[in-house]
């Protein structure tokens, strides 16, 4: 399993950044999908995470209200879009996928990583 994410960059405080995260290989038939982050010198953290359907999601605290994750299952694509960021959402974000469809919060759940794609907040 692949997975490429996509759509970061740098963005003013306030903006708005949409990334993409696309599984290629065996998925398997149902999976699920999280989003985490990792700043300079801290842990990575949960960010989002969706069902297979999509009819679940979860987000972390800091970003509830703010942040909007989604998929296309017939694109193999989950997206995460960000909305009215702030410069503590600067991180390296990282899409992941857990072949258990369980949608959990702990980094241990998921099986396979993309390769992160930095966002970059400036205040």
């Amino acid at each position: 399993v692949q997975l490429q994410a996509s759509g970061g960059g740098l963005v003013q405080a306030g903006g708005s950044l949409r990334l993409s995260c696309a599984a290629s290989g065996r998925t398997g038939s149902r999976y699920a999908m999280g989003w985490f982050r990792q700043a300079p010198g801290k842990e990575r953290e949960f960010v989002a995470a969706i069902s297979w359907s999509g009819g679940s999601t979860y987000y972390a605290e800091s970003v509830e209200g703010r942040f909007s994750i989604s998929r296309d299952n017939a694109k193999n694509t989950v997206y995460l879009q960000m909305n009215s960021l702030k410069s503590e959402d600067t991180a390296v974000y990282y899409c992941a996928l857990d072949t258990w469809a369980r949608a959990g919060r702990p980094d241990r759940e998921y099986d396979y990583w993309g390769q992160g794609t930095q966002v970059t907040v400036s205040s």
